[in-house]
């Protein structure tokens, strides 16, 4: 098994263990889909150029405001939230969620595929 087959197993069972999440995707820091379980109506090339546009963002304001390097982006929206989480060797987990997800769970969920991506990469 490939290790993108490995990564795409992750995804799959972060959103099967954490009825929260509807999507989720592995992205690199400079914008490019390494694996995605993101429905099919959604366009992957720019789900990955905004999480890393948010990124470059967070990192620029946790720099000026003296806060260390980004570990968690967060952006809350009507419907839900977008959560980004640091994966390690320039890559971002993101994760998709109902507007009614219970944030503390999400990241502990988050957290552990996260381990799990480690191991693959």
């Amino acid at each position: 098994m490939s290790r993108v087959d490995h990564l795409n197993r992750v995804l799959r069972g972060l959103q099967s263990g954490s009825p929260d999440v509807e999507a989720s995707a592995l992205i690199s820091e400079d914008g490019l889909m390494i694996a995605s379980a993101l429905p099919a109506h959604v366009d992957e090339s720019r789900v990955a150029g905004m999480t890393a546009t948010l990124l470059s963002l967070g990192t620029r304001a946790a720099t000026e405001l003296e806060r260390g390097d980004v570990e968690e982006v967060l952006v809350r929206g009507k419907d839900g939230y977008a959560v980004m989480m640091a994966s390690g060797q320039g890559t971002l987990l993101l994760c998709l969620t109902s507007g009614a997800a219970k944030l503390g769970l999400t990241f502990l969920d988050m957290r552990r595929a996260v381990a799990d991506i480690r191991k693959v990469l």
